[in-house]
């Protein structure tokens, strides 16, 4: 198999690493022509993914921010052969798939969305690895539901990368969600570590800490962009976080012993409920 790459950061780079590693031909496109030069050195790339080879391709794995997957496809569609199958890899869906399924159809491939739900607070192709998605949930986002033949091609293709496990939903329910499970904690844990305190605290930071300030190292324009394309379910999580903060607030103002242990007992068990 023959797989074109757009992008090689952290999941673009440890995806070229997968298809490499299980003997596939990998071709890239990356704009850091350092990077696609060592990628090609380390033996995760065989070549360049550019106008002249992306017909070739059996798979195309759009791998950088969802405005930039969406031109290279407008800008190579006709070139796709039409028995290729085409996925983006970005943390949003709702406009990529609006803008990509008509291209799929127009050009005869097939594109289906895709996120996979694995990665860390590091960027880049330095940081990639053949195995981070060894065991990982996989989202997709077909442009139909009911096409067990298309899903059954999608595991299939995706095979090299050893995915845990394969969920399926609409563009809009994929934003919806991710705003609160991703979206979210990086905005939060970037907000967090902007405290005054943040500065001392060596020698009185823990598990804790560690693990709410991880993600507030991240990449910001990606971060920006995925957060600014999905706006509106950002805003309504955001609103509901602050209207939980203000009742903490309060509870800690007024000096209300019993109002705070409430707030932390219902927290506690809200935790239970949708963790089981």
């Amino acid at each position: 198999m023959t797989v074109g790459i757009l992008g090689l950061g952290l999941i673009g780079g440890s995806a070229a690493r997968a298809y490499a590693k299980a003997g596939h031909q990998v071709l890239a496109c990356e704009k850091d022509e350092s990077i696609l030069g060592f990628a090609q050195l380390s033996g995760a790339v065989h070549g360049v993914l550019d106008a002249d080879t992306v017909g070739k391709c059996d798979l195309i794995l759009l791998a950088i921010y969802p405005e930039g997957c969406i031109s290279f496809l407008e800008k190579h569609a006709h070139l796709i052969s039409s028995s290729a199958l085409v996925m983006d890899l970005c943390g949003i869906k709702e406009e990529i798939c609006r803008r990509c399924f008509p291209l799929a159809e127009t050009y005869g491939f097939t594109f289906v969305g895709g996120h996979p739900m694995a990665g860390t607070h590091f960027s880049g192709f330095k940081y990639s690895r053949s195995n981070l998605f060894q065991g990982a949930p996989m989202v997709l986002v077909p442009s139909v539901f009911d096409n067990m033949q298309l899903l059954e091609r999608v595991k299939e293709a995706l095979s090299p990368c050893g995915f845990g496990s394969f969920s399926v939903c609409s563009a809009e329910e994929h934003d919806r969600l991710i705003a609160f499970t991703s979206q979210m904690p990086h905005v939060l844990s970037n907000a967090y570590i902007k405290s005054p305190t943040a500065a001392s605290h060596k020698g009185f930071s823990a598990g804790s800490y560690k693990d709410l300030t991880r993600v507030a190292w991240l990449n910001p324009q990606m971060w920006a962009e995925l957060c600014m394309e999905n706006r509106e379910n950002m805003l309504f999580e955001l609103n509901a976080y602050i209207e939980s903060l203000q009742a903490y607030k309060k509870a800690l103002q007024s000096k209300d012993m019993d109002a705070l242990t409430a707030l932390l007992e219902e927290g506690r068990k809200r935790k239970e409920e949708v963790d089981g």
